[in-house]
């Protein structure tokens, strides 16, 4: 298992927690975070991170997605096609990477050629947040337009518009797909996919930045504070409140693996922690890990290296169709892979992964590209607006 996390100084972070068989007198399993490795392969802050069975996947405000192969330890390039911040990256199973960005565009990758699929404009403004169904028919999508829009991704279209009183930042699918969560500043509207209306809604003391579905009914709220809340979305009150941090929290997940339910807070407090959740959650989760990155922390990730994921791609009617010539032709930048298959080298303490080769049989504007032919692009970039 390692955890990936994103900060402000542009670095992504890799720790490798090794859970200890427990001792025959120990009631509990030890966990220890190893740092694993250090990258900085972007140019400005870090947005977003996802993963998979394979691979990590971050955006920033650099504009590009930045590919990692976590079974190899290598920087498997950056993909290129966004004109604007990257606000959140989504997998569904190991074939398809969906992305959003202050374009206001919604791109649908192969996450095995690394090809854009299909690229939608899907807001005005940005996009701020997308969540996948869990069957990966539908897509949610909230934007600084102020809509709520329902994707088809058998069809690859808009399926449903709402508009909403003010420009939300956060939705989240439930686990089962049968209920929904929209959230603007510090309130959370809760909705129900039959009738697609608020059946409830939970306020919070501050600004909501990231939420959890803990099970159908229990939704993790993090806020910008240094409180983590427990809310039943069904009876709409709060079961139960912990201090996670010394700052605000600004991500979280939660997942299962055998013996463990678990919860990851990431602050701007430098800390990654790790909580094991209790069958009650009425009562506060207990903690397991700590780390300190030294690092304004911005987003959170974990990657399993076991994980069995049965959502290998979208159904066969939901294949998206590639970008038209015509579309294509519209995108000022290339968009695809230019894979990288230098093996790092990594030491047991941190290291940096370094710049591995380019692979030269890669096709000529394939867009996947590597860190330092970007960075020397823009810096020429930057030189030619001087001079003009």
């Amino acid at each position: 298992m390692e955890l990936v996390a994103g900060c402000y100084e542009q670095v992504i972070f890799g720790f490798a927690v090794q859970l200890q068989p427990k001792a025959s007198d120990d009631h509990e399993q030890k966990w220890t975070p190893v740092a694993d490795f250090t990258h900085h392969a972007h140019t400005a802050s870090l947005s977003a991170v996802a993963t998979n069975s394979r691979f990590v996947v971050t955006g920033s405000k650099d504009e590009t997605i930045h590919i990692y192969d976590m079974k190899k330890k290598i920087d498997h390039g950056a993909l290129v096609h966004h004109n604007g911040t990257i606000t959140c990256l989504k997998f569904h199973g190991n074939r398809h990477l969906i992305s959003g960005a202050e374009d206001g565009l919604i791109c649908v990758w192969d996450a095995k050629k690394w090809e854009c699929l299909k690229s939608i404009k899907a807001h005005r403004g940005y996009v701020t947040f997308l969540s996948i169904h869990p069957s990966g028919k539908l897509a949610l999508s909230v934007g600084t337009d102020k809509t709520l829009r329902t994707w088809n991704l058998v069809e690859g279209r808009s399926a449903f518009i709402k508009n909403i009183k003010q420009n939300a930042h956060i939705v989240e699918w439930s686990p089962t797909g049968e209920k929904y969560i929209v959230v603007v500043l510090n309130k959370i509207d809760v909705y129900h996919l039959d009738t697609a209306s608020v059946s409830g809604s939970i306020a919070n003391e501050k600004r909501v930045s990231s939420v959890a579905f803990l099970s159908e009914s229990v939704l993790a709220v993090a806020g910008d504070e240094e409180v983590v809340r427990f809310c039943d979305i069904g009876s709409l009150t709060c079961l139960c409140e912990f201090k996670a941090h010394e700052n605000r929290v600004k991500d979280m997940l939660s997942f299962e693996i055998p013996e463990h339910c678990v919860i990851v807070t990431a602050s701007s407090d430098g800390f990654i922690k790790v909580w094991e959740l209790q069958d009650d959650k009425k009562v506060p989760p207990s903690l397991l890990c700590e780390i300190n990155t030294h690092a304004r922390l911005t987003c959170i990730g974990v990657w399993l290296d076991s994980m069995t994921d049965t959502k290998e791609s979208l159904p066969p009617a939901a294949e998206p169709s590639p970008v038209s010539k015509e579309q294509s032709r519209s995108i000022k930048k290339k968009s695809g892979v230019l894979v990288r298959e230098e093996e790092m080298q990594l030491k047991p303490d941190m290291e940096e992964w370094g710049s591995p080769g380019i692979n030269k049989n890669s096709t000529k504007g394939s867009g996947l590209v590597s860190a330092k032919k970007r960075k020397m692009a823009e810096k020429l970039g930057k030189k030619k607006k001087k001079r003009e």
